[in-house]
């Protein structure tokens, strides 16, 4: 597996901080750029700036030209924006056809050294089964259809294997640590059939056995900090580069927010803080995932779980590891 590559849309982000600031020690205004080298549209600088767009290499070797930047960051600035293209590796060569959501989300996740997520209502999407994303997948659409959005570019079969892409994050080996608070509710019966909910429990126990995944149950009458509701489904990303700020993605139903605000970062690592003490510790997580599949299996027919099997003895970690974090 290749190593892991920095994260294109912090890439961005970082390249164009270094644009303004170098535009702005040049002493000259965006209008002056524009009309010094000639671009048609003042928007195009604006969005380099504002890290919203894929850069150039040409353009940006034209505005360093303009602001007479020496050598040595002229190089540094050239690699970060090499970086902040599309993501050129392994994942889009393997999977040319992963939606521009998908993409928005592999490129972020890209270079993390730690990501910690939560979500009141679904499994997040690095630990789904193809069953149990495909069911998110489809009923999504569902809404699309009926709010009367045109007909998706991509099949569902695609951005199933676009997710499952993504997933080898975890597994790789540079992996980054990744800790989830999964609410039960996620893992009721109203998030699919048995079959596919087995299939997920199994699958959970699985990665739980990952010396860098850490997962919390939280269940659904355990009060948290002093009755404190938490609001929405978020992920913080922490990266390798010291100089890529920690990142705070909030995921609604249908809008994406992301955020790289001190204090709002931290209000986040207190909730998480607060969702991680009041959920079950890893090892209570692991049977309880272990015993609710077995629920699962006695109360249907016997089927073939698609990660293993889900009655199958689960095997601990070393007593070591649950003392390492």
């Amino acid at each position: 597996m290749p190593p892991a590559v920095p994260s294109p849309i912090l890439r961005r982000r970082r390249l164009g901080t270094e644009l303004r600031r170098l535009r702005e020690l040049a002493g000259l205004t965006g209008d002056q750029v524009i009309e010094r080298i000639g671009w048609a549209s003042a928007s195009k600088l604006s969005r380099l700036e504002n890290g919203r767009s894929r850069p150039d290499p040409e353009d940006v070797r034209i505005l360093l030209d303009l602001y007479g930047v020496d050598a040595e960051s002229r190089d540094e600035l050239l690699g970060i924006t090499q970086e902040a293209g599309d993501m050129r590796g392994w994942l889009l060569k393997n999977y040319p056809v992963m939606t521009q959501q998908q993409r928005g989300w592999a490129e972020l996740e890209a270079g993390c050294a730690a990501i910690s997520e939560y979500n009141p209502v679904l499994v997040p999407g690095l630990l789904q089964t193809p069953g149990y994303a495909r069911l998110r997948i489809l009923s999504a659409r569902q809404v699309d259809e009926r709010a009367g959005d045109p007909e998706p570019v991509e099949d569902a079969d695609t951005e199933v294997r676009a997710r499952l892409a993504r997933q080898s994050l975890l597994t790789r080996p540079d992996a980054p640590r990744y800790t989830a608070v999964l609410e039960e509710a996620a893992l009721g019966h109203r998030a699919g059939s048995p079959e596919v909910l087995r299939e997920q429990l199994a699958h959970l126990c699985e990665l739980a056995m990952l010396p860098n995944v850490t997962l919390h149950l939280l269940h659904r009458d355990t009060r948290i900090a002093d009755c404190y509701l938490p609001p929405t489904a978020f992920s913080l990303y922490r990266f390798a580069d010291p100089q890529d700020p920690e990142t705070l993605a909030i995921e609604g139903g249908f809008t994406d927010v992301m955020s790289t605000e001190v204090n709002t970062l931290n209000r986040y690592k207190v909730v998480f803080e607060w969702l991680c003490s009041a959920a079950l510790p890893e090892t209570d997580t692991v049977t309880w995932l272990f015993e609710a599949a077995g629920r699962l299996s006695d109360a249907a027919a016997p089927s073939t779980v698609a990660y293993g099997s889900a009655t199958a003895p689960v095997q601990r970690r070393p007593s070591g590891r649950l003392t390492d974090r």
